[in-house]
C-alpha cells in the first residue's frame, strides 16, 4: 500500500505527535480528538494503518511457489522493499515473524494444502510481525514502541475460519472456567500450534508473546508502548493479543497498550465485552468502521461449541470511530472496494467531522486507490493505473545461462 506520503516541504509533518502520544493512543479515551479528527491523530491512524499494509504487499500468494504462505523479504527489508520507508519518519526495526495455523481438518486430512508437495508451509501462514521503533523512530513517536501488525484474510482456509461462528471459552486469556465466550475460528488461529515442523510447534500467541516480553526487558529503562494494529481479520486476531497482553501481564510492569483496529467483525458475546470494559485502566481500543462496510457488522450471533441453545449475539469492543468514504470525490462508487485498508486510510485522510464533507488532507496517497483495485473515478483515474501494484516478473528471475525460475522469497529464520 504504501506509507505517509510527503508533504509539500517534502517532509512528513510529526508536530505534535511525539508530545501528545499518550493522548493520541488513548489515555483520554480519545475525548475531544474524534469529530472533528485531530490533525496529529490523522497522521497517527494512517500510520499504523499503513504498517498493516506491509504484511498484506509482502506476503506471497502465488499457488505454485513453494513459499507460498511466507513473506517475500527479510525480516531487515521488509519495510523498505514493501514501500513503507521512504519519506516515513515513523522508523521501525522488524524483529519477529509470527505464523498461524490456517488449516481445516477433515476426514481426510487437511481440506486446503498447498500445490507443491515441497512446499515449505504446508498448514501455516506468515500473518504479521513485531516490530521496535528504531531511535530515529523514538524520537519522532515520543517513545520507544512494540508495534503487533496482524494482517487481514488471503488463504482460502482463513476465509473458512471467518465463519466459524461458534462460541468457545477462552481459557489460555481468561482461564479454564472464565464466562467470556470468543469466535472459534479466531481464538484458534490465534492459540492453536503450528503444525509445520519448521514452526516448531509454537502458536501464534506464544510466538508473540515471547517477543514482546522480549523487547519489553531490552528497553525496560526507557518509555515504552505497545501497540497493536489489525485489518479485517487482523483486527479481530490484534483484539485477542490485545486482550491476552492486558490479562496476563508479561513483564512486572507492563507498558500501555493501544489497538487500533480498521474494519474489525465482532469477537466475543457480552461476558467478553464485559471482561474487555475492566481492562481498560492499561488497555485502549479504538476501531475504526466505514458506513459502508459490512464485516463490522459480522458475526452477528452464535451458539456454543457443541449446544444448540442458547443464540448469543457477537457484541463490538472499544470505542468506535465511523466515517463515510462514500463522500470521496476520487471513488467510483459503483467500484469501490469498501472494506479494503486502502479505502479506509482514505476515508480517514478525507474526513471532515460527522456534520462535515469530505476533504483530503494530503497524508494519505490517493494513488494507493488503485494498487489493488480500480476506485479512482473520472479525471482522478488518471492519477495512476488500475491494480498498478505488481511484483517485478511475478517473481521469475533470470539466471546466468538465460533460463528463468520462480525465486520470490529472501532467506530468513522463521
Amino acid at each position: 500500500m504504501g506509507s505517509l506520503i510527503l508533504g509539500v516541504s517534502g517532509e512528513v509533518s510529526v508536530s505534535g505527535i511525539a508530545e501528545r502520544w499518550k493522548d493520541l493512543s488513548g489515555s483520554k479515551n480519545w475525548e475531544g480528538l474524534l469529530d472533528p479528527l485531530d490533525s496529529d491523530l490523522r497522521r497517527y491512524l494512517i500510520h499504523y494503518g499503513s504498517m498493516v499494509a506491509a504484511v498484506y504487499d509482502s506476503f506471497i500468494n502465488e499457488p505454485i511457489s513453494k513459499n507460498v504462505g511466507l513473506c517475500r523479504y527479510a525480516r531487515k527489508n521488509l519495510l523498505r522493499e514493501s514501500g513503507h520507508d521512504n519519506g516515513n519518519p515513523f522508523k521501525y526495526e522488524v524483529t519477529k515473524y509470527f505464523y498461524s495455523p490456517s488449516t481445516v481438518p477433515t476426514a481426510m486430512d487437511y481440506l486446503i494444502q498447498p500445490l507443491r508437495a515441497d512446499a515449505v508451509l504446508k498448514q501455516s501462514n506468515w500473518m504479521g510481525y513485531v516490530a521496535v521503533a528504531t531511535d530515529d523512530g523514538k524520537a519522532a513517536l515520543g517513545r520507544r514502541d512494540i508495534l503487533v501488525a496482524w494482517r487481514g484474510t488471503v488463504r482460502p482456509a482463513e476465509w473458512v475460519k471467518n465463519f466459524e461462528f461458534l462460541f468457545v471459552k477462552a481459557p489460555l486469556i481468561f482461564g479454564q472456567d472464565s464466562d467470556p465466550l470468543v469466535h472459534k475460528g479466531f481464538y484458534d488461529m490465534y492459540t492453536a500450534v503450528n503444525p509445520d515442523p519448521v514452526l516448531k510447534a509454537v502458536s501464534a500467541r506464544d510466538q508473540i508473546r515471547e517477543e514482546v516480553s522480549r523487547l519489553v526487558e531490552q528497553y525496560k529503562g526507557e518509555e515504552i508502548s505497545i501497540t497493536l494494529a489489525g485489518h479485517s481479520l487482523g483486527s479481530s486476531l490484534a483484539t485477542l493479543t490485545a486482550v491476552d497482553l492486558a490479562t496476563n501481564p508479561i513483564n512486572k510492569n507492563t507498558p500501555p497498550i493501544t489497538a487500533f483496529l480498521f474494519a474489525s467483525p465482532k469477537v466475543g458475546e457480552h461476558n467478553f465485552k464485559t471482561a474487555v470494559s475492566n481492562l481498560t485502566d492499561n488497555l485502549k481500543i479504538l476501531r475504526l468502521t466505514d458506513a459502508n462496510d459490512i464485516v463490522p457488522t459480522l458475526p452477528p450471533f452464535g451458539v456454543q461449541e457443541n449446544t444448540t441453545l442458547p443464540i448469543l449475539s457477537y457484541e463490538h469492543v472499544g470505542l468506535e470511530f465511523d466515517f463515510d468514504a462514500s463522500k470521496s470525490d476520487y471513488l467510483d462508487g459503483f467500484k469501490a472496494s469498501w472494506h479494503a485498508l486502502v479505502t479506509y486510510l482514505h476515508g480517514v485522510d478525507g474526513f471532515q467531522g460527522s456534520g462535515g464533507g469530505f476533504k483530503l488532507h494530503g497524508d494519505f496517497d490517493v494513488a494507493l486507490l488503485n494498487k489493488y483495485n480500480d476506485q479512482l473515478k473520472g479525471n482522478y483515474s488518471l492519477i495512476a493505473p488500475a491494480e498498478w501494484y505488481v511484483v517485478k516478473n511475478t517473481g521469475m528471475v533470470q539466471q546466468d545461462d538465460g533460463s528463468w525460475i520462480l525465486d520470490d522469497h529472501e532467506v530468513d529464520d522463521i
